[in-house]
């Protein structure tokens, strides 16, 4: 068994972590079974009435994606498979809640892609040295508290996109994905090739893999990490260019908030690291969403009216 190297008792992380799981990965549960019984209904009605067959078409694929997606993640050993089993209804909730207008398949499955290679090929990278360093992720890949810490956001930000006017509502999802991206190559390279690290509330040099650190090479690739899914975003979901530099903003901008909340709450004990990466996908939003604001002013479909 791996040495314990987190300033947090591992039997709090541990209790993070599971509950977690439980909360958001339940809500996570509740949409994919929300989403497979819309597939369902949508079947009975082109057996019964042939009204739905567009709509069925696209949900079938997007069942047929999420699917593979999942097993695709498992076999490559990427992810356990109760975090791939997570990741699966990630994938159908992104993937048909960016559904266009005319039934074709959502867009948004495509970022989720671009972050699933990049930080796949970041992890691998470099990983004998991270291995003789005792940092190197486990060869049965994320957990699924990782994956819901990373992504588990993404769907719940689409919820709460269904209040805003529909010509923004995918660039709170893209946020959380460059933040996820970001995050995870960032501290992948950087481990494996930044030399040593600084702490950015010190800016003194600490050993690889500490809360906190972060390093120049590492900073570099995570911001150019996050700026390809952005550009993949924007061409699969058809933002315009200001929406998806708002999501490229929020994202690093909850970038630099993991590595601060890891270099001053983490490394007292009080938080484990699949905690802060979630809250970090939520600042992400924030950010994104405050910039929105500050530019085009009320943009809910309906905002109450105080009379």
């Amino acid at each position: 068994m791996a040495e314990w190297r987190k300033v947090i008792p591992e039997g709090r992380d541990r209790l993070q972590s599971r509950v977690l799981v439980w909360v958001v990965g339940l809500l996570l549960v509740a949409l994919g079974a929300g989403n497979l019984t819309s597939i369902v209904f949508d079947i009975l009605n082109v057996v019964f009435s042939h009204l739905a067959e567009p709509r069925l078409r696209c949900e079938v694929e997007a069942f047929v994606i999420s699917l593979t997606f999942a097993v695709l993640v498992w076999a490559l050993r990427a992810a356990t498979p109760m975090a791939a089993f997570f990741g699966g209804i990630i994938s159908l909730s992104l993937t048909l809640d960016t559904q266009s207008v005319d039934d074709r398949i959502g867009g948004g499955i495509f970022p989720l892609t671009a972050l699933f290679v990049l930080t796949f090929l970041a992890t691998k990278l470099g990983r004998k040295r991270k291995e003789k360093a005792g940092i190197a992720e486990a060869r049965r890949g994320r957990t699924a508290s990782q994956i819901i810490a990373n992504l588990g956001f993404a769907p719940l930000a689409l919820v709460l996109s269904n209040f805003l006017d529909h010509d923004i509502r995918y660039f709170l999802y893209l946020a959380v994905l460059i933040e996820a991206t970001a995050d995870t190559v960032s501290s992948e390279i950087g481990q494996a090739f930044g030399g040593t690290p600084i702490l950015l509330t010190t800016f003194k040099e600490v050993p690889a893999g500490t809360d906190g650190a972060v390093s120049g090479l590492g900073t570099a690739a995570g911001i150019v990490g996050g700026l390809i899914v952005s550009t993949v975003g924007m061409w699969a979901m058809n933002l315009p260019i200001s929406l998806a530099g708002f999501a490229l903003t929020g994202g690093i901008g909850g970038f630099f908030f993991d590595s601060f909340v890891g270099a001053t709450i983490e490394r007292r004990g009080w938080l484990g690291n699949d905690l802060v990466n979630f809250c970090s996908t939520i600042f992400s939003v924030l950010i994104a969403l405050g910039l929105v604001l500050l530019v085009r002013g009320t943009i809910l479909q309906h905002p109450f009216v105080l009379v």
